[in-house]
């Protein structure tokens, strides 16, 4: 496993098969698709930026990389991809074999180009859009919230406001001289054009013609636009007095009711004002929701307690009333907003159901942020607030305006995406007549991204038949490329290049050279993300049959037995942990929906289709480390048989991180003995799994929930430990 992550370490890419099986029947028969998961704008430390433009393929518009053929002699150099000679431009007529460009460096295999005087002019936006309907208490950590956030925006950074309950309120921040807003009736959904004729956009300058997209460059003054969005050194005052005199919905709510909540409508219209003030910008959408929308479009309940709010099975019945109408709300939005280069952000915050089943296909298309929380006051919800915004080491590096390319061998095509982006429909001969996930193209708009955003790209081999051994042995690299064009966080455009070359292998000896390559990690990656795909858009799938009957196969193709003897089968240590992975998988929360909300369900899916490997394996698997005076922290087993008396656990499984100290451990803490200066020993022991703790919460989003407990200790914290390693042991 370490080559892989080593590999992973230079160019953020782990392919679940690292030798490529050559034909289409040998992929096939190998059950885990020919895969990536990659993080486009992973850092490393060590990675070339160079301060010009590409030099392109002119056929495939490949960029020169180190797999690259090239004459110095006659200063040519031949595409990897499509054998395209290509001349080299003037400028570079000094290259030789002593003095290559950065790009042709073994080593380079990813490499950022960043083009001189390519920076966006408009500064980063933020449009806070923020619930209303929820209780006094909850208001009051809301607010509380908000006012750190604003303090800690850039302060070149846009901001504007939009509140909302009954009705849909647009703050004017750049009125200053008495809090003003615009009010929109929350059952009705507003049109584009009816926004901004309401809102007196036309006043100063004249309405386009119909057709034209009104914005900065053509219609609209940069005074109308400063009305609702301002510099956050110029507005943070009135913000924080709006937010201070911002109270819970006045609008009065019977008792058998739910509150009257227009959250669809508030958004439509945050998506309307932005794309006609910066269209095209990386701006941001932050929805700050507490409880399900049960107002205009994009409700997902009625108002009237008596109808609950649907659940997996209704959903699988079909008989969820509001569901599919609101699905397709979302859908239009999250394609405006596409369009827009615009992201959106979710932070619900509530005991019951918001709608993040609904609000998925808009957040994941743009590359939102999204967490969920029980309420706005929980450290889950605060601290991953200011980790959006905070500056330091452990910035999340939110860039925007991403366009993510594909280029690969001739005997290689592309299925689609599993991860946070949406289709550009550039179809071509690298597009293959099988869809997974975004499929049919081979470039796709990530409107938000950042480094830690992972996409899990599936490939199809279409080459049919065995080659001879003469070409197979001159001829044996399948090579990708992977291009990212973004706006970095600092406001620079980019484009980040990774080049791979893999060998591949067909023909009966293949299997030996197949297992050497194969990545359990990535691999059970991949059969998770499939798996959730499934689930979501094949009716009848069952998921449970379908991994069985894959880990099957595997075992059938890959391990070493002998007929009707059980007793002599054995797998590759290649292999060896796949079938644990893919055993807690079957169990997961992605896979049993049972206990867990739709809204739960569509929360976890969205966090694993866009994390990396080594926290994905944690979600589907969760790791627990064992701390004893006897010997230094190890991996234990996920089995209760892990507790005892002398030990402390750390259980991480993502979204929860468990600090559990057995019950002498526990004994001696409450007597105090970690505060004596005889027994420093324990008190490290103590702070071990602390410290570790809060390293893992440091660089996690969204930010983890931690409990500490003991065993046999009150609220059945204790229990609640079994229960998650019971988990993975079918207890």
């Amino acid at each position: 496993m370490a080559e892989f992550m080593e590999l992973e370490g230079q160019d953020g890419v782990r392919m679940a098969w690292n030798v490529i099986p050559g034909t289409k029947q040998e992929a096939s028969n190998c059950v885990v698709p020919v895969s990536a998961v990659y993080t486009p704008i992973k850092p490393f430390p060590n990675m070339p930026v160079l301060p010009y433009a590409p030099l392109r393929c002119r056929n495939c518009r490949s960029v020169l990389n180190p797999f690259s053929i090239v004459d110095f002699a006659a200063k040519i150099w031949i595409c990897p991809f499509c054998f395209q000679r290509n001349h080299f431009p003037p400028h570079y007529a000094s290259i030789s074999d002593e003095n290559l460009p950065a790009e042709l460096f073994p080593q380079y295999t990813t490499i950022e180009y960043q083009s001189p005087g390519e920076a966006s002019t408009i500064p980063p936006v933020f449009m806070f859009v923020v619930d209303t309907s929820i209780i006094e208490e909850e208001m009051a950590f809301l607010k509380s919230a908000l006012s750190q956030a604003i303090g800690l925006l850039p302060d070149n950074s846009l901001v504007g406001l939009i509140s909302f309950g009954t009705l849909v309120h647009v703050h004017e921040l750049g009125f200053g001289t008495i809090p003003k807003t615009y009010v929109f009736k929350g059952s009705k959904d507003v049109s584009k054009e009816q926004l901004l004729e309401q809102m007196n956009f036309f006043l100063i300058k004249p309405k386009p013609p119909t057709g034209v997209i009104a914005g900065a460059r053509d219609g609209l003054s940069s005074e109308s636009i400063a009305r609702f969005l301002l510099p956050a050194s110029d507005c943070e005052f009135a913000l924080n007095s709006i937010l201070e005199e911002l109270q819970k919905d006045p609008w009065p709510t019977p008792v058998d009711q739910r509150a009257s909540r227009c959250s669809g409508t508030a958004l439509s219209i945050a998506a309307s004002l932005l794309g006609a003030c910066v269209p095209g910008s990386g701006a941001r959408i932050l929805a700050f929701i507490g409880g399900p929308s049960t107002e205009g479009p994009g409700a997902i309940v009625s108002k009237n307690l008596s109808d609950p709010i649907r659940s997996h099975k209704d959903l699988d019945k079909d008989s969820a009333l509001h569901y599919h109408k609101a699905v397709k709300f979302y859908e239009a939005l999250a394609k405006q907003l596409v369009h827009q280069g615009h992201v959106l952000d979710l932070f619900a915050c509530a005991l019951d159901q918001v709608g993040v089943a609904e609000l998925k296909v808009a957040v994941e298309k743009t590359g939102g942020l999204v967490v969920l929380a029980e309420s706005f006051g929980h450290s889950v919800f605060k601290d991953s607030l200011r980790r959006v915004f905070r500056s330091e080491d452990k910035d999340l590096g939110l860039s925007s305006n991403g366009i993510f390319e594909i280029n690969c061998s001739k005997d290689i095509k592309v299925q689609g995406i599993l991860g946070p982006c949406a289709s550009l429909e550039k179809k071509g001969p690298l597009c293959s007549d099988t869809i997974v996930g975004q499929g049919s193209t081979s470039a796709w708009k990530m409107c938000g991204l950042d480094q830690a955003t992972s996409l899990c790209l599936i490939f199809e081999i279409v080459k049919k038949e065995i080659p001879d051994a003469t070409l197979q042995s001159s001829n044996n690299q399948f090579y990708f490329q992977f291009l990212t064009y973004y706006q970095h966080s600092t406001a620079e455009m980019r484009l980040r290049v990774t080049s791979l070359s893999r060998r591949w292998v067909a023909g009966p000896g293949s299997i030996q050279d197949l297992i050497a390559g194969f990545d359990q990690e990535a691999a059970a990656v991949v059969m998770a993300r499939l798996v959730s795909f499934k689930m979501e858009i094949e009716a009848e799938f069952d998921p449970i049959r379908w991994l069985d009957k894959a880990l099957i196969h595997m075992c059938s193709r890959f391990g070493d037995y002998q007929k009707d003897s059980p007793s002599s089968f054995s797998l590759s240590p290649r292999f060896s942990i796949f079938p644990q992975f893919l055993f807690h998988l079957r169990r997961s929360q992605f896979v049993q929906v049972f206990n867990n909300s739709p809204d739960e369900t569509a929360y976890f899916r969205m966090i694993l289709n866009r994390e990396n490997v080594a926290n994905s394996v944690v979600m589907i698997q969760p790791s627990l480390i064992s701390y004893s005076f006897q010997s230094a922290p190890e991996p234990a087993l996920l089995d209760v048989a892990a507790i005892a008396a002398d030990r402390i656990l750390l259980l991480d499984s993502y979204f929860t991180i468990v600090i559990f100290h057995g019950s002498t451990i526990a004994q001696w803490r409450k007597a105090g003995y970690h505060n004596q200066p005889e027994h420093q020993a324990f008190a490290q022991l103590l702070q071990a799994p602390r410290d570790d703790a809060d390293a893992i919460i440091n660089e996690r989003f969204p930010v983890p929930r931690l409990v500490i407990c003991d065993q046999h200790g009150s609220q059945n914290l204790g229990n609640y430990f079994k229960v998650e390693v019971g988990v993975g042991v079918g207890c």
